[in-house]
């Protein structure tokens, strides 16, 4: 598939895109001493972008991009699917540029045509017009970065085992309300070249927390994630807390929404839930098998 400007790109009509020519997925590259290398001198620039919305940037803090990537083992010559960007694309500016270069950044977007009308299908359609806007207003450095459309009924990521990596943030809660975690987790595996890698963020539940809460909350068990996970044959790599927050107790009254940046709460509680910050989120690494 051709690498089109955003200037002129237009949703696909197929769910797939060309594979990428097979090539031994690329192993996290090992830091000098110093951690100066190349490829994380080039994360750390694309950090730094004056690109970035300044909204996302004070974000930083919270979500921990340098670290969060560089556990995933994200590298600049790698294929990359994001699976639906948040926030106007807050990863999106970080990777697109970052990959731009030798790599390919993938946004996987919800088709709103596959949805019927309503709430449901306005919302992604705003979503995929903000994305747009977003990665057109900088095209030195979104130009390359590539919109894969798909039906959230029956997600398809593109051409079976294109991907070096598949990632995705503070996602997982949405589809386990809708009852098809499954189905996302089998297409990311089918995405996925053996040895790839799946990285997942979000917000993290209490040990022992019932379905019902968790659907509730938007806050997840580890061990569900774990669990559908390894239903669709991946194996657990790593787990981390880059993105752990202990003042999050994860009780709140309109759940993960009360605290930022949702903050849906009342005028009169912002000091103590700005006090929280955002909440606690496991970071969890998962590895396709190599055949």
């Amino acid at each position: 598939m051709s690498r089109m400007s955003f200037a002129t790109l237009l949703f696909a009509t197929t769910l797939g895109f060309a594979a990428a020519p097979a090539h031994a997925v690329r192993p996290m590259p090992a830091l000098s001493a110093d951690g100066a290398t190349a490829e994380s001198a080039a994360l750390d620039a694309a950090i730094a972008g004056a690109w970035r919305d300044p909204k996302n940037a004070a974000r930083d803090g919270f979500r921990h991009p340098a670290d969060t990537l560089r556990f995933f083992g994200v590298t600049p010559a790698q294929r990359v699917i994001e699976i639906t960007p948040g926030g106007g694309g807050w990863y999106a500016e970080i990777l697109a540029p970052y990959l731009r270069a030798d790599g390919r950044y993938v946004a996987a977007m919800v088709d709103p045509a596959a949805l019927p009308e309503g709430r449901g299908r306005d919302y992604q359609q705003q979503s995929l017009d903000a994305l747009k806007a977003r990665l057109a207003a900088h095209p030195a450095q979104f130009d390359r970065a590539e919109l894969l459309p798909f039906d959230p009924k029956a997600p398809v990521f593109g051409a079976p085992g294109a991907a070096d990596a598949v990632l995705t943030f503070r996602n997982v809660h949405n589809w386990v309300a809708a009852g098809n975690a499954d189905a996302y987790f089998a297409a990311f595996f089918a995405a996925l070249k053996p040895g790839g890698t799946l990285g997942v963020v979000d917000h993290r539940a209490r040990p022992g927390a019932d379905l019902e809460t968790m659907k509730k909350s938007g806050y997840l068990t580890e061990q569900l994630v774990i669990d559908a996970a390894t239903r669709a044959g991946f194996v657990l790599d790593g787990r981390s807390e880059i993105n752990a927050n202990p003042k999050d107790d994860t009780d709140h009254p309109n759940g993960v929404w009360t605290l930022p940046p949702t903050n849906r709460h009342d005028a009169e509680d912002a000091a103590q839930y700005r006090a929280i910050g955002e909440s606690d989120r496991m970071t969890l690494r998962f590895r396709k098998p190599a055949q």
